[in-house]
């Protein structure tokens, strides 16, 4: 038996127990000045927020850093760009805070739910 590798796309973490966690994907992770940034890291961060609903973070040129971390949002109730950063800033390193935040009344999703980032990407 011939043993390789299998390229999925996806980025994982090997647990002390040898087993892996899919984390992200590869395409989808931002590379802010040389560091990595997991979108679902951003969104799971963004949405233990009490006001925040949902939330969608891609990666978007900058020529200072190479990209830059931008989140949609929508919400539950009123909160400001401001508290958003405030709380990320809390919460998150410096280079994982989003530098944009786009708030919405609704993410553009799939037929089944799924948040469709590569819509996010072209406006």
């Amino acid at each position: 038996m011939k043993r390789g590798f299998f390229k999925t796309g996806d980025v994982g973490l090997k647990l002390p127990s040898g087993n892996y966690k899919i984390v992200d994907r590869l395409k989808d992770m931002i590379i802010v000045s040389g560091f990595n940034v997991y979108p679902n890291e951003v969104e799971n961060v963004l949405c233990q927020h009490p006001a925040i609903c949902e939330a969608a973070v891609i990666g978007a040129k900058d020529e200072k850093t190479g990209e830059r971390v931008c989140a949609y949002i929508t919400l539950k109730e009123h909160i400001d760009e401001q508290q958003v950063s405030d709380y990320c800033r809390e919460n998150l390193s410096a280079y994982k805070v989003p530098k944009s935040i786009i708030f919405m009344e609704q993410l553009p999703k799939s037929t089944v739910g799924k948040i469709l980032r590569r819509e996010l990407r072209q406006q």
